[in-house]
């Protein structure tokens, strides 16, 4: 009689089934690891990488030119970020307060005086300015008359007709209350005949050069700018004072943006002259290459402004 064995199964199939179950907790093992090591990159990434991005323009011109002024580079930052940027253009300088939260901006290049206010209320973060062709990141205000209208002195300017550009710009504002107090003009709404606000700094130009102001104020970049299209400008208007320089309009954006979106914005806005593109999109604005730029950069806005005694902390721009 033969003995009954113990029945074996095949040496092979427990084998298979052990390196299968290696194989499985090894993948296991680096799927995890992968994950560990990926997770602080995907933390750091904007939360959406295909939301437009709105960036506001203020009216230093007419808001068709500064809007086909700024388009091109505008463009250039969409296609190397690799996301839609839409232009919102601000109505008015004075409310940007206001403009920046109602249409969501996600920034916009403001000037010193616009700037100063939206770094102190809103907390914006300045990333950049350009550096001009003739190697000037600032800028400057300047008060203007007709050649030979005999308008100097305080009792000259009696009665005339002045033309501002609003009350939320330190060329078109700032500086001319500044100039009024040197000259002993307490109150510049009762020294003249009439005042006005022309809402960008093109039209103040223009309105005195016609002959619909007496006297007016502007920022010097307009000036020559408009000065360069009509050789008048040069020819036929004298400059009364000018203010001190402060910086030209930057790109600021609001804190709550991804750090690595508001680095990303400011690099490319750095390096963009280092291409042929770039350079000829900036060229044809006039700019040489873009600088940084700090929120400390704007103090002579604000002792430029308390000096003629405006508290821009608690500025109300409807009252003063």
């Amino acid at each position: 009689m033969k003995k009954q064995g113990i029945r074996r199964f095949p040496s092979k199939l427990p084998t298979r089934l052990a390196r299968l179950t290696v194989f499985t907790l090894t993948s296991l093992l680096l799927l995890a690891a992968c994950n560990r090591q990926e997770a602080p990159e995907a933390r750091s990434q904007p939360a959406s990488d295909s939301r437009t991005i709105k960036i506001g323009l203020i009216p230093e011109q007419d808001i068709f030119v500064q809007k086909k002024r700024y388009e091109p580079l505008l463009a250039q930052l969409a296609k190397e970020l690799h996301r839609p940027i839409e232009i919102r253009m601000l109505p008015r300088y004075g409310n940007i307060i206001e403009n920046f939260r109602e249409l969501d901006l996600d920034g916009a290049f403001l000037g010193s005086f616009t700037g100063t206010l939206a770094i102190g209320e809103l907390g914006v973060e300045p990333l950049a300015r350009p550096l001009y062709s003739d190697g000037s990141s600032t800028y400057y205000g300047m008060i203007f008359v007709r050649r030979g209208s005999g308008l100097h002195s305080a009792r000259d300017l009696r009665s005339k007709r002045l033309v501002l550009v609003d009350k939320a710009t330190t060329a078109g504002y700032l500086l001319p209350l500044a100039y009024f107090k040197s000259l002993g003009i307490a109150d510049y709404r009762t020294w003249f005949r009439e005042v006005y606000f022309s809402g960008n700094h093109e039209d103040a130009i223009r309105d005195v050069l016609s002959g619909d102001a007496d006297i007016g104020a502007a920022k010097n970049t307009i000036f020559y700018q408009v000065a360069k299209a009509d050789p008048r400008v040069l020819r036929e208007l004298d400059i009364l004072a000018v203010s001190p320089h402060v910086p030209t309009n930057g790109l600021m954006v609001r804190s709550e943006l991804p750090d690595l979106l508001k680095q990303t914005l400011k690099q490319k806005l750095l390096t963009m002259h280092e291409t042929p593109e770039g350079r000829k999109i900036l060229g044809d604005m006039q700019i040489a290459r873009f600088i940084e730029t700090r929120a400390e950069d704007y103090r002579p806005v604000s002792d430029y402004a308390a000096g003629i005694g405006l508290d821009l902390k608690n500025y109300d721009y409807h009252n003063n």
